[in-house]
């Protein structure tokens, strides 16, 4: 499940007057003589986020390992909102959702970071369990909801509980999860009668949690990343992940073999591929394509430059150390020392009398 994926409304008042993690008044230290963590955020930096508070991304973002108490939090309405005040530096860093376990990618988050202008980078990323609930104000119960709001992306996860306990129940498309308790909790007369949400929501706004567990899939898990303006990225650790944009020169037959291959020979495994389309005419696709591994290690490097050959245009978005710590499997000839080894070999041949080369 994902929080709202749509949205470019800004929240009410100061967009940077968000709290501190731990719920304290918001403020604004300065960051440069204050330790930093492994993500280059400093104590008092601002971390967007997808809001209001409530939401799956407030949870995945307090459980960063680099997002703490001594960070600022700042809620913000909408992916594009959260991203874009990274790009401005009105923030720090954000945190947005970029792929569900059921639903597949954030496609929202996917376009955003794949534009070309200003562009960002991810340096952390979570997965985090995702359980819904059922919220109401208080006193009303199962025979009194004939509306219910979510997004769409949550009510679908929860279609076979609605079926069976609200058949006759219309349910309506909100900006997000939290949002939908908010609205619910704040407006008068409320605009429907029951929110698909968090059940962390219901302490936020004040309402009662009516049933627990509705989604269809106990096991549904949505990954969510911490993104940056463009700089050094974190230390490879052995288990790593890369984030690239690839667009192709022209659409032809074994346009996407080439890009694979690029990859296959050098031992690089994809973690996940998406063709997205590129807006600028009919069947013009891009692709967003995690592989294993950190462009320090010589295998990735190398395949990022036989795709700079072959692609139109290549978009770096981050290395990062993988959420579950998984070390991939590096097949014999594919290690740093085999490339090393190979390029002296080759440079031996072009100069035998280098004495390095002996």
């Amino acid at each position: 499940m994902t929080d709202n994926v749509s949205s470019t409304e800004e929240p009410s008042g100061s967009a940077l007057s968000g709290s501190a993690l731990n719920g304290s008044p918001g403020n604004d230290l300065p960051g440069k003589d204050l330790p930093v963590n492994g993500a280059g955020l400093a104590a008092g930096d601002k971390v967007a986020y997808l809001g209001p508070r409530g939401t799956f991304t407030e949870a995945a973002m307090v459980a960063m390992p680099s997002v703490g108490t001594e960070q600022v939090a700042v809620p913000m309405s909408s992916v594009d909102a959260v991203l874009d005040a990274v790009r401005t530096g009105d923030v720090a860093a954000g945190v947005v959702p970029i792929e569900n376990s059921l639903e597949g990618p954030v496609t929202t988050t996917l376009d955003a970071l794949a534009r070309a202008e200003a562009p960002l980078t991810i340096v952390e990323e979570w997965a985090l369990p995702v359980h819904f609930a059922l919220l109401v104000r208080p006193g009303v119960g199962l025979a009194d909801i004939k509306q219910v709001a979510s997004i769409p992306i949550a009510a679908a996860q929860c279609r076979q509980w609605l079926t069976s306990n609200l058949p006759n129940a219309h349910v309506m498309a909100a900006l997000s999860t939290a949002s939908a308790a908010q609205r619910l909790a704040q407006e008068n007369p409320p605009p429907y009668d029951a929110a698909i949400s968090p059940a962390i929501a219901a302490t936020h706004y004040g309402l009662d949690v009516l049933a627990e567990d509705i989604g269809d899939n106990p096991d549904a898990r949505t990954r969510f990343v911490l993104v940056r303006r463009p700089g050094t990225p974190p230390k490879r650790t052995g288990a790593d992940k890369t984030t690239l944009v690839l667009f192709m020169r022209a659409d032809h037959s074994g346009a996407l073999l080439e890009i694979l291959t690029e990859f296959a020979v050098r031992g690089v495994n994809l973690t996940r591929i998406e063709s997205r389309p590129t807006r600028r005419q009919l069947g013009d696709y891009y692709f967003s394509i995690d592989c294993e591994g950190h462009i320090d290690d010589a295998r990735v490097g190398q395949a990022l430059t036989g795709l700079r050959r072959v692609c139109a245009e290549v978009r770096y978005l981050g290395s990062y150390p993988r959420h579950d710590g998984k070390s991939p499997i590096v097949t014999p000839g594919t290690t740093d020392t085999a490339f090393t080894d190979a390029d002296a070999w080759l440079a031996a041949i072009r100069d035998p009398t280098d004495p390095r080369h002996a």
